[in-house]
């Protein structure tokens, strides 16, 4: 047996649907890819239930003013609309299985006969006046197979919920590492006008000495301007990512900063079997058997039975009345309906089918990703920003010495700015992967 091993934390890992979840929806056992199952996971358990105290209220009020990426998944799962709105059909569908548990009501019914005739019927002397309450007595299973329909309904609705809160959840992350590299950017961006500005400076000063011509100065001041025109964008897409993160939450006034890491993952033992989207799979193939009981169930016979109390005018007389009827299915069979519902179960296993191999496919792509994107972002930290801070360092040495030219320490810097770039944005590839696979370990 192997395992993929994932990113996944108590914060990040989205609740169960329900804690009998397991125990309605069965799969198969299936051999786990990945990393050997010897290996203990790391972090603690997912949690396995949702919060029994449904939010239908968003939270409000503005955000913390330094937002952490903890900080944003729980502002995420209280100000979301998307997660409001699943929760409120949690609420409804849970509201079905009560409704399909009663009975139908029973039917008053009063009928008067003999008045307004000719003769003896003439008036309202032989009147003969019934009251009666007709019952249906729901038999044949009736009753059991709405109920399993609507708990059948209630295990997708809370499936639902938990794919809700865990495309929220990568959401979050993957915004919010967004805006925390754009504040790296705007870090980057902000040095390396500092550097180009004192390099533009140092220019002037040497071409007014005469140890540079002339054009040195001007590349160096073009340099400056470039520079200082990247700081601006910098600062552009820095309040812009920021304010998309505060749009995840239903908030138009974006934080004032993000802190912290870019992570909150580590790893842990996951079975693509269990993904929401096949549990979802299998919980509507439950949910269209269900249907099936329900139809086959509304095709039988529902006999109403009736007892009232008949009065006759005349002699004064009460009497009791009595009766049974019967739908005779001699067109309506609920044949129509029947075969539809088998249709959809069909339909459901093939679509339960394909969740399988979709969850084991994108499970290793994932795991694929995430180790790829941590090699990358070893190299750069451990040789490539290294080497290239060293050879700027030299380059600047060299150039206050007389020994390298203007455009040599240029080339120095925009190789180190380059290198500090390409790092960022391996760790936004590395927060992606790594967000990505914890929405597929999510369960």
């Amino acid at each position: 047996m192997h395992r993929i091993f994932v990113a996944a934390s108590a914060a990040a890992l989205v609740p169960l649907a329900a804690t009998n979840v397991s125990a309605q929806v069965s799969t198969p056992a299936t051999p786990r890819v990945g990393s050997p199952a010897s290996q203990e996971p790391v972090g603690p358990p997912a949690p396995t239930s949702p919060p029994n105290a449904p939010l239908l209220v968003p939270r409000d009020g503005p955000l913390p003013g330094s937002l952490t990426l903890e900080q944003a998944l729980d502002e995420a799962q209280a100000r979301s609309p998307a997660i409001i709105a699943a929760r409120a059909r949690v609420e409804a569908a849970d509201a079905r299985i009560r409704q399909a548990g009663f009975r139908s009501n029973p039917e008053l019914s009063l009928e008067v006969e003999n008045f307004l005739g000719s003769g003896e019927l003439s008036g309202f002397q032989g009147t003969e006046t019934t009251v009666a309450v007709n019952q249906r007595l729901d038999l044949g299973g009736r009753r059991q197979a709405r109920v399993a329909a609507a708990r059948a309904d209630l295990l997708v609705e809370r499936l639902r919920l938990s794919i809700a809160m865990a495309d929220l959840a990568r959401s979050v992350r993957e915004q919010f590492a967004t805006a925390v590299t754009a504040r790296e950017r705007l870090r980057i961006a902000t040095e390396n006008e500092d550097i180009a500005r004192e390099l533009a400076r140092v220019a002037g000063i040497l071409v007014q000495e005469g140890r540079d011509p002339p054009l040195r100065a001007v590349r160096a001041r073009s340099a400056a301007a470039q520079a200082a025109a990247e700081l601006e964008a910098a600062r552009a897409a820095e309040l812009a990512s920021r304010g998309t993160l505060a749009s995840l939450f239903g908030v138009a006034e974006p934080p004032e900063s993000v802190v912290g890491s870019l992570l909150d993952l580590g790893a842990r033992g996951f079975d693509p079997e269990q993904s929401l989207e096949v549990r979802l799979a299998e919980a509507e193939r439950l949910r269209a058997e269900a249907e099936v009981g329900r139809e086959v169930a509304g095709a039988r016979l529902d006999p109403a039975v009736g007892l009232g109390v008949r009065h006759v005018r005349e002699t004064g007389d009460i009497g009791l009345v009595g009766g049974v009827s019967l739908p005779l299915p001699v067109f309506d069979r609920n044949q129509g309906n029947i075969a539809a519902s088998r249709a959809n179960v069909r339909a459901a296993e093939a679509n339960l089918s394909n969740a399988r191999v979709s969850a084991r496919v994108r499970a290793r792509n994932a795991a694929i990703n995430v180790e790829a994107a941590a090699a990358r972002v070893e190299a750069l930290e451990l040789a490539a920003v290294p080497e290239a801070a060293e050879a700027l360092r030299l380059a600047q040495l060299s150039y206050r010495e007389g020994r390298a030219t203007l455009l040599e320490l240029l080339d120095a810097q925009n190789a180190y700015r380059s290198a500090q770039t390409a790092l960022v944005d391996a760790r936004l590839a590395q927060a992606l992967a790594t967000a990505e696979l914890g929405r597929i370990a999510a369960q």
